[in-house]
């Protein structure tokens, strides 16, 4: 009896060895998925964030997204590690009305928004009732009318909170635009069917277009700028410290330099 006992406890001795083993070399493994959308900010993940990750030992995977609701929803599920493709107002009015609890670690260059079209060369050609095609989400519509101010095609109430103006605010509209709201996505096409697109610096490059043929771009506060976002719980682990240093490192903002043109910077590098 005792001769067959013996091998059986060796068998499952082993077992458990293999079993714990396993689990250790999973847990190392350090296996991420970073999430942007299509464009630009998949590119910065894929280019900048992608090779620095995994000289720090860690195996990535970028997941493209085409619109500015999938990818917050990935994150909060836990399909993502992070994401990079939002501005912190986008994420903090995002995460309130979807009760998810997200943080942004630290804001990146980001590509300006820019009023396009095919019909007109100037600000100045623009006709009587014109129609222009706006993000459809609050934040960016408010980016769009801010950059219609700024150009003297409308006026907003002063009173009204800036960073969530929208067409209720409009106290004077010169040129009777005709504002129609669609998908994000869907701009970079609308430039077609439209007079005049509002389209946001992402979307734009994602389309193939030049950041430098807009009639006119943003002047971007840093609200506006793009940010690496993981969830809350997440945000002092070393994944999140890993991503911080690899954006404030000079090889980055070489990279930037070279492979992102016209991307406005941050204060925060712009004035180190």
């Amino acid at each position: 009896m005792k001769k067959f006992l013996l091998p059986a406890i060796l068998l499952v001795l082993l077992t458990l060895l293999a079993a714990c083993g396993g689990e250790e070399s999973s847990a190392d493994s350090k296996s991420i998925k970073l999430g942007g959308t299509a464009g630009p900010y998949s590119d910065m993940l894929t280019q900048a964030f992608k090779p620095a990750l995994e000289e720090k030992g860690y195996t990535v995977e970028i997941v493209e997204f085409s619109d500015y609701i999938q990818p917050n929803n990935a994150l909060d599920n836990g399909d993502l590690d992070a994401n990079l493709f939002q501005h912190s107002v986008y994420l903090e009015n995002f995460s309130k009305e979807n009760g998810m609890d997200l943080t942004g670690l630290i804001t990146v260059p980001t590509a300006p928004m820019g009023i396009y079209s095919n019909k007109y060369d100037s600000i100045e050609e623009i006709k009587d009732g014109s129609t222009i095609a706006i993000p459809n989400d609050p934040v960016n519509a408010a980016r769009t009318f801010l950059v219609l101010q700024d150009h003297g095609l409308i006026t907003l109430n002063p009173d009204g909170e800036e960073l969530t103006v929208s067409e209720k605010d409009l106290e004077t509209n010169t040129k009777n635009l005709v504002f129609q709201p669609i998908e994000a996505g869907g701009l970079p096409r609308a430039v077609e069917s439209s007079d005049l697109a509002a389209v946001p610096g992402n979307f734009a490059l994602a389309a193939d277009m030049d950041l430098l043929e807009a009639l006119v771009l943003e002047n971007m506060p840093d609200q506006y700028r793009n940010l690496v976002a993981v969830k809350t719980e997440n945000k002092d682990k070393q994944l999140s410290k890993d991503l911080v240093e690899i954006v404030e490192s000079p090889e980055f903002e070489a990279l930037i330099d070279s492979d992102f043109e016209g991307f406005g910077k941050p204060e925060w590098m712009a004035n180190r």
